[in-house]
């Protein structure tokens, strides 16, 4: 076991619970081995290191090899952004003397388990001025937290009686914010001078400790996330109970894995996106010219000159591992699996050769050719490894990112942690995978 990594995949878990927070780290770890940011290359030679961001949300870390560019990359690929709530624009409301943080939920979740847990507040909030304030609320033991209510079992008879996708709607996932007494019996004062008082207290907390006004939360990014720390999880401490691990265990082991290994005849990068639990959609997702944009930024600098058929032959020439988590074997829902199509906890690495739903919709599906080269660099670099699928053929299923890199025409394999409650608040994952993951992208990075 790989005592040391175990510590610092927990670190990057309690400091990574947003894309951009993700990102800052990777960036810091990154500079520490030597890469730069591409700005500071007008030409690229080989054994240089760099780094390429997009809107403090994706980054590429790219080490360049001795082969030309139009070779082709070997590339692991993964995303940063996990299931969440988000503020609304127009966040903040009072209702009987509550204050409210209304949200929209982030990626698919169970609405169910979001309420009566602890919550904390990450993100930011850019003001008129072009100023921009970081915001971390109810990660520290002296901070307060957040929490979604929910009715008391004495009074949910009717509750109780919906399916568990309808029993908390979406618009009722409002976190609390704050609270004052309601006016006491024979107190004069007007009541409409009083309207919005625990809005007022809460507004009034946010400018002295930020120096927003509520107008400020309109441009805000503001993640409600679980409160606490990554945990050793068993009384063997073999598991790890995180949030976000789902797909950030993946992300912490590819880059790792990149900062250790040096590049040998292809060029290597690792890449980290966002907005894959939503589609891959947006500027910084999967789906966009982001990855593209990234590598002919390289090829400029690599060959002195960019052309388009220099970028298709190495994307095209490039191979990928979309590394992303799975789900792991649970035996207190076995009726949900192909137990002998599925990926246990302590495993090792699963492979997925297709994602997809129900007759492979929305799949990558890799070639077998391919499936057995990176078969065989396990094989010599010792990596335990699994092939699975995540659950029973009708029963449901999942995408990644693997299908928008494998339009470019190159070789894309699915390879992550399995995962048991997986896009629950708290997810659970085997320090031994974690560790067989990260070996992975380390034999995975020196394919030829």
């Amino acid at each position: 076991m790989n005592e040391t990594l175990i510590v610092d995949y927990k670190n990057f878990l309690n400091n990574g619970k947003t894309e951009r927070e993700c990102v800052a780290q990777i960036i810091k770890s990154a500079e520490k081995k030597g890469y730069k940011d591409i700005s500071k290359f007008k030409k690229l030679k080989p054994g240089d290191k760099v780094y390429i961001t997009k809107m403090n949300k994706a980054i590429a870390l790219f080490h360049i090899g001795l082969e030309p560019i139009d070779k082709g990359l070997n590339i692991l690929g993964a995303h940063i952004d996990s299931p969440r709530l988000d503020a609304k624009q127009n966040p903040l409301y009072e209702k009987d003397n509550i204050t409210y943080l209304n949200t929209h939920y982030y990626g698919g979740i169970k609405k169910y388990q979001w309420t009566t847990t602890p919550l904390a507040i990450h993100g930011i909030i850019c003001k008129k001025d072009g100023k921009t304030v970081n915001v971390v609320i109810g990660e520290n033991n002296d901070e307060p937290v957040f929490c979604i209510s929910d009715i008391l079992p004495h009074l949910a008879q009717d509750q109780m009686k919906d399916k568990a996708s309808d029993f908390i709607k979406g618009e009722d996932l409002d976190v609390l914010m704050g609270s004052v007494g309601p006016q006491k019996p024979g107190d004069d004062k007007d009541k409409k001078a009083d309207k919005e008082k625990s809005k007022k207290v809460i507004l009034g907390l946010l400018k002295e400790m930020y120096g927003v006004e509520e107008e400020d939360l309109q441009s805000a990014e503001l993640e409600i996330v679980p409160a606490g720390k990554a945990r050793d999880m068993g009384l063997d401490r073999s598991m790890i109970l995180g949030y976000g691990q789902d797909d950030r265990s993946c992300a912490f082991s590819s880059v790792a894995a990149m900062l250790e290994v040096n590049a040998g005849a292809r060029t290597t990068c690792c890449l980290c996106v966002d907005k894959e639990e939503i589609g891959s959609v947006g500027a910084t997702g999967m789906a966009s010219n982001l990855f593209e944009n990234m590598v002919s930024e390289i090829i400029l600098r690599a060959n002195d000159s960019y052309s388009d058929i220099d970028l298709r032959r190495c994307l095209a020439n490039s191979y990928m591992l979309s590394s992303d988590v799975n789900a792991a074997y649970d035996p207190l829902n076995a009726g949900l699996y192909d137990k002998d199509n599925a990926s246990f906890l302590g495993g090792g690495v699963t492979f997925q050769k297709y994602t997809g739903s129900r007759g492979k919709s929305g799949a990558s599906d890799a070639n077998p050719e391919f499936v057995a080269k990176v078969r065989a660099a396990m094989y010599d670099a010792n990596v335990n490894y699994q092939m699975a699928e995540l659950g029973k053929v009708d029963q449901g299923g999942g995408g990644t990112i693997a299908y928008h890199a494998a339009r470019y025409g190159m070789n894309v394999l699915d390879a992550g942690v399995a995962v048991l409650s997986m896009h629950a608040p708290w997810e659970i994952t085997s320090k031994e995978d974690i560790c067989q993951m990260f070996e992975c992208c380390k034999a995975f990075l020196i394919i030829k």
